[in-house]
Order: C-alpha cells, then structure tokens, then sequence
C-alpha cells in the first residue's frame, strides 16, 4: 500500500542507485553502510538451525518466505517515509494500521523469542561439537528428543548465556545502544564463515587454494567491506564482541594446550603388543569377566592398565581398548560405527566412531559390538578410567593464568563416565598426580 504511494522507492532496487550516493558522499560511507548492515542481521538466525534441519528446508524458507518479506518490509518503510518524514522515527510500526500496532508489537515480541532460541539451540549444538573436537571440556549435554538426534539441552551454557543476556541488557540500556555490538558480532561471523568455506573447500575437496579464494571472493569483498564501515562501532559497544570472542579463543587455546601437556606428562611409551608378549599367560593372576580400558591411542597402553597392573597385579580374561574416534562428518551410521579386531592373546581393540552432531554413548556401542561377534556380558565388566589430579608448578605470568584456568575447567568438566554414558555401578577410576 506504502509502495503505491510512493513507487520512486523501487529504485532502491538497483544496485547503481546505492554506488551513486556512496561515490558522491565518500565521507559518509562507512556510517552509511555500517547503518545498512543492520538490515541483514537478524538472517543468520535461520543458519543457526542447518544442523539440525538441513540445508534445503533452510534455503527454501530463506528464498521463498523471509526474503521476499524483508524486501517488501523494507520498501514499504522507505515509502512511507517518503510520503511522511515524521515516520521515520518507527517505520515499521508505522507502516501498520492503527487498529494492528498492539498486536504487531506482540507478534514483533514472539519473533524475537523465536529468533532467540534458534540462537540458543545454535551454540548448543557448537558446544556439542567444539567438546567432540577437544575445544572444551566435556560439559552435560542432554538429548531434548527421541526423533532428532541434534536436538540437545546443555544447561552450563544455558546458565552462561542468561547471565551474559542479563548483562548486555542492563549495560547497554537500550536496543539502538545495543546496534553496535550486534553488528560487529555478524559481521565477524559472516566472514570468519566465509574463511572457514575456503579453508573447507582447500581441506576437504582437496581444490586449490586459488580457486577456494576465487568462488568466495564475491562474499569476502561484500563482507569485508561491510567489516571495514563497522570498524567505527568498535568504540561504540563494537568492542564488547571482540572481547567475548577473545576470552573464548583464550579459554578454548588453554584447554587445547593443557590437554596435549597433560597426554605428555601421561605418556608412557609401552606398546599393547610388547606388554602382552611380556606378561604371558603365568605371569599375572586372570581374573574372571572382561576389562575395558580407554584409549586415545590404540597402539599404547593405557595408563589406567599400566596402573591397575602395578598396584592389583591383575589381569582380567579378556581385555578391550576401547577407542573412541571421532569422524569427520556429523553423524555416523550404525553400519560404520564398530571396529574390531585382535591385538594379541586376550587382547581386543574396539574402535567406536561418533560424529561431532553425536554425544558418544559406550553402552550402545557395546550393544552393536556384541552384534558383530565380541563376547561380552556388561555386568560382568569392569571399566577402568584413569582420574587425574593435577598439581601446578607455580608458574607466573600469562602461563601460570593458564595453568590456573586449566585445573578450573579440568574439576568441572563433566566424568567421563557419565559423558561417555557407561553404567556408573560398573566403573572403576584410578587416581594419579600429574604436575602441570
């Protein structure tokens, strides 16, 4: 209706319209596009749910419901704005008949909802996966539904995100305060996506890096540009996003680097095969049932075997590495979830694969396991665990921050018995002293 008013406004259509005024205003170009850019936030929403839906019901809800809407949504506040300049002080409800603006206010509030919990199953299902890449420690992640498997609840981040929501709402004190930080936060999570597109397309299609660049250069230009305008909210509130994104590079940088010190520390280069060889069949007193023992590398000893050795001096009939990999795909089959084979005399290693959508569950691995031939009777089996206790050096600096963070988010992480969903009356955990 707006747009019949005032038709002139289809102009905006075209693109050469938009250089015009940024060529004969260069002065005001980045303040223009940065207050343009706030048009399009709000469509990553839809994104934050391709995990679980897919890509098509995406792509087809994007084409051909919100994008024609928005267009027309935004034409028609243009037009009504040409038609009346006092308008511009809230088009969009404006545009509205007086009779609908209530409930245009309460429709415009359930969208808001709405769009807030896309976000909020979104960095769900990131955590999911940054704790399935070893990003994070395990946190508790609950399945929300027997039909998807993608659909999970995790309360720590539930908690972290109403604290943080609560904190930019009474910090900032309104929504147009508030602009500045969410336009640096898409921003930069449109273009780190796009650099992640062409590092996949170079990783996984095995393409050129040339080539990568050259199909994803129209989106870097488009966002690097947009990135470029937004660079003067960052005195704004624009530095509040940088900030977080910081604490969690820092956060997940730690957890990565105190892992791969702690494996270290743990190491003990004894292979399965050797050990075997040189406990033999009379050396060590069997016990009745079979032992699982977690491995991240199936061709060394554990260390909770090598513990349970030195301490029980016990040995039980059948002994199974269990190894959990992680594929490279969000889900694996049932098919391709099971690896078997024999290391040597009593000696098993079975290898279950989990994608990163997937929160690993043993149980059910045994259960298929059980189907390809391993003889296994859950309750007459022992799941041995190694518990560490970390002690630090006393280390100074930005090192001993780290340490100190790392033995935090170690204590708190999740047991791994309850991650990994192993019946908990069937556990066994060994302590051990590691300095860090």
């Amino acid at each position: 209706m707006a747009v019949s008013r005032a038709p002139e406004v289809l102009r905006a259509l075209d693109p050469l319209q938009a250089l015009g005024v940024l060529v004969r205003h260069p002065a005001l170009a980045p303040v223009v596009v940065g207050s343009v850019f706030l048009t399009v936030t709000g469509a990553e929403a839809l994104y934050a749910d391709m995990g679980h839906f897919g890509r098509k019901p995406i792509q087809l809800t994007w084409l051909a419901l919100v994008f024609p809407c928005l267009i027309l949504n935004y034409l028609g506040q243009g037009a009504l704005t040409l038609t009346d300049p006092a308008a511009a002080e809230s088009p969009f409800f404006l545009l509205a008949p007086d009779w609908f603006q209530l409930p245009l206010v309460v429709l415009a509030t359930a969208a808001t909802v709405i769009a807030s919990q896309a976000v909020i199953s979104g960095a769900f299902s990131m955590t999911q996966q940054a704790v399935q890449l070893g990003l994070l420690p395990r946190m508790t992640l609950t399945p929300t539904s027997e039909q998807h498997a993608g659909q999970i609840y995790a309360p720590q981040i539930n908690w972290i995100l109403m604290a943080g929501v609560a904190a930019l709402v009474v910090g900032f004190g309104s929504s147009s305060a508030l602009a500045s930080a969410y336009g640096i936060a898409v921003v930069g999570a449109m273009l780190t996506s796009s650099i992640l597109a062409v590092v996949a397309v170079r990783r996984l299609h095995k393409r050129p890096i040339w080539l990568a660049v050259l199909v994803f250069s129209p989106f870097l230009l488009v966002e690097g540009g947009f990135a470029a305008a937004n660079l003067l909210k960052v005195a704004h509130g624009g530095w509040v996003p940088l900030l977080i994104a910081g604490g969690l590079i820092f956060i997940m940088s730690t957890w990565m680097r105190g892992t791969a010190q702690v494996a270290r520390a743990e190491q003990r280069d004894v292979a399965v095969a050797d050990l075997a060889a040189m406990l033999g069949p009379r050396s060590t007193l069997r016990a009745k049932g079979t032992a699982v023992y977690l491995t991240a590398d199936p061709a060394t000893a554990p260390v909770a075997l090598l513990h349970n050795l030195k301490h029980n001096q016990v040995l039980h009939e059948q002994v199974i590495l269990l190894n959990l990999r992680l594929a490279g795909r969000p889900r694996v089959p049932d098919v391709d979830r099971v690896m078997l084979s024999d290391i040597a005399p009593g000696f098993k290693l079975l290898t279950l694969s989990f994608g990163f959508m997937e929160t690993p569950n043993v149980t059910r691995g045994l259960m298929l396991a059980r189907e390809r031939g391993l003889r296994l009777d859950i309750m007459r089996t022992s799941f041995f665990l190694s518990r560490r206790t970390l002690l630090p050096r006393g280390r100074r600096g930005l090192a001993g921050v780290q340490t100190a963070l790392f033995i935090f988010l170690s204590r708190n992480a999740q047991r791994a018995a309850d991650y990994f969903h192993i019946p908990p009356s069937r556990v066994i955990e060994l302590g051990a002293q590691v300095a860090f």
